[in-house]
C-alpha cells in the first residue's frame, strides 16, 4: 500500500517544523532541500484569489507518487524524502506543497527536490480550483517550472 501524501486543508507551520527537528538526530544527513508552495492572492480579471480548493484522485495519485519516490530514490543517493499535499480548501498565504529531501551533501538534496516538484505538478491527478473574493472560482492549469 502506498503512503498517503495527504493533508486536509492548509500544512502547518508546526508540521513543517516538526519535520525538519526530526532530521536532527541523523547525523549521517549533511544537506536538506526543502520547497513549500504558497497559494498566492493573483489579481485575474478584477477579481483576488483568495484560495485554492484542491481534489484529487487520491488512490490513482497515491500510486503515481510511491512510483516517482522510487524513481527518484533510485535516480539519487537521499537519505529521505517526505511529499504532502493538500486536499480541501487552502487560503492564500497558506502553504499547500511540503516537499523534503535528504542526502549526505547538498548536490542531490536540491537536484531531487526539484524534479519532485515538477513530477508532481506534471503527473499526480491533483486539481485545485481558484476561488475568488467575489465568490466566483475557476479551473487553475499548473504551470511547469519552464512555462
Amino acid at each position: 500500500m502506498s503512503k498517503n501524501i495527504f493533508i486536509e486543508g492548509a500544512i502547518s507551520s508546526e508540521k513543517i517544523a516538526t519535520s525538519i527537528a526530526n532530521h536532527q538526530k541523523k547525523t549521517n544527513i549533511g544537506g536538506h532541500s526543502i520547497f513549500l508552495g504558497q497559494v498566492r492572492a493573483d489579481h485575474i480579471d478584477n477579481n483576488v484569489v483568495a484560495g485554492i480548493e484542491y481534489t484529487a484522485h487520491v488512490e490513482m495519485a497515491n500510486t503515481i507518487a510511491h512510483k516517482i519516490r522510487e524513481e527518484i530514490f533510485a535516480k539519487y543517493n537521499l537519505t529521505c524524502m517526505h511529499v504532502y499535499h493538500s486536499l480541501g480548501i487552502v487560503n492564500s498565504g497558506e502553504i499547500c506543497l511540503f516537499v523534503f529531501t535528504s542526502s549526505a551533501h547538498r548536490k542531490p538534496a536540491i537536484d531531487a527536490c526539484e524534479e519532485l516538484v515538477e513530477r508532481i505538478k506534471k503527473e499526480l491527478p491533483i486539481w485545485g480550483k481558484e476561488l475568488f473574493s467575489n465568490q466566483e472560482y475557476r479551473w487553475k492549469e499548473n504551470k511547469l517550472a519552464d512555462e
